[in-house]
């Protein structure tokens, strides 16, 4: 049973004169309202309250009950009032944790513009990979996922993508544009090595018609579980690789990647934001929790333009 909601309801039913009045006033049933109290009682092994067909009246152990009640309550919203002041500031110390991909590519970009509008916001960021993220130790922890993510937390989702297939123009220039899916096999593959997963197949669609699944057996020249080094080798023109439209957005509007086999994409990826619980959250971990799906959301929608007006 919760104590402090049956005090709370005994207390309204006290102040409103009946069941059915302080049900209306909590928002509850009046069912709920009888047993909380009923449960009460019995917990404290004495009758709080003396029922009638017409009125409610304190039992001398309800009256005493009651005034103890009174100031329990009241020094708790007087607790709940200070800590909320903590709560609903902009400042204090805001932990975040991010895998290295997320924390270099969508984490670091937004600091600068973040910290002008909130001086007093203090930033720590632990950056590292883990198969489970400590999400109770911060204030956000941002989180990776594929289309079929369905984990039991706390979190929202700040933003989807799709990955696709890319190149640099030096590489292309050796070893020529593949045409459909197919070709893939005869160029050198980077792939991002993931636990637990042994297939060598590129399993990729087209958004328009998902049902039409082409999948190709390749033979990577390079695996790597740290996106930043299949990138890097990619922009040298180590191979062709699988990355976020997001993330590669900036190369490919300036030249330095070039998108492969459009509108083929090998998946869609998705950012989650998880926190450690639903309730009582610092106003700070909201502002920045909005700012970066504000952000993360603007710069999707220019990442997609820049693969559009890229001709690719």
């Amino acid at each position: 049973m919760d104590r402090l909601l049956s005090m709370r309801v005994f207390e309204r039913v006290v102040d409103e004169g009946s069941f059915a009045a302080a049900a209306r006033a909590m928002d509850m049933s009046a069912p709920v309202v009888t047993r909380l109290v009923a449960d009460l009682e019995e917990h404290l092994g004495t009758r709080l309250l003396q029922r009638t067909t017409r009125r409610l009246s304190l039992t001398e152990a309800g009256q005493a009950y009651l005034s103890r009640v009174r100031n329990i309550l009241q020094d708790i919203d007087e607790a709940h009032a200070v800590t909320s002041s903590h709560t609903t500031e902009l400042a204090g110390l805001l932990r975040l944790h991010a895998p290295p991909v997320l924390a270099s590519y969508v984490i670091a970009p937004l600091l600068a513009e973040f910290r002008r509008r909130y001086p007093k916001i203090l930033i720590e960021i632990e950056v590292e990979s883990l198969k489970e993220a400590p999400i109770e130790d911060f204030d956000i922890t941002l989180l990776g996922a594929d289309e079929h993510f369905d984990a039991d937390i706390v979190a929202r989702k700040v933003m989807e993508s799709e990955a696709i297939l890319v190149a640099s123009p030096d590489y292309l220039r050796r070893r020529g544009m593949p045409e459909r899916p197919q070709d893939l096999i005869g160029h050198e593959c980077l792939r991002l090595k993931q636990p637990n997963v042994r297939t060598r197949v590129w399993r990729m669609w087209q958004p328009q018609q998902p049902e039409q699944v082409a999948e190709v057996a390749i033979e990577p020249v390079l695996q790597a579980n740290h996106t930043d080094t299949l990138l890097r080798a990619a922009l040298d023109g180590a191979g062709i690789t699988s990355v976020s439209m997001d993330l590669v957005a900036p190369y490919l509007s300036r030249g330095e990647l070039v998108r492969l086999l459009s509108p083929w994409v090998t998946g869609r990826l998705a950012m989650y934001a998880a926190l450690p619980s639903r309730k009582f959250i610092p106003q700070r971990t909201r502002v920045f929790l909005d700012y970066l799906v504000e952000e993360t959301r603007r710069q999707a929608s220019q990442a997609l333009e820049a693969c559009s007006s890229c001709g690719h």
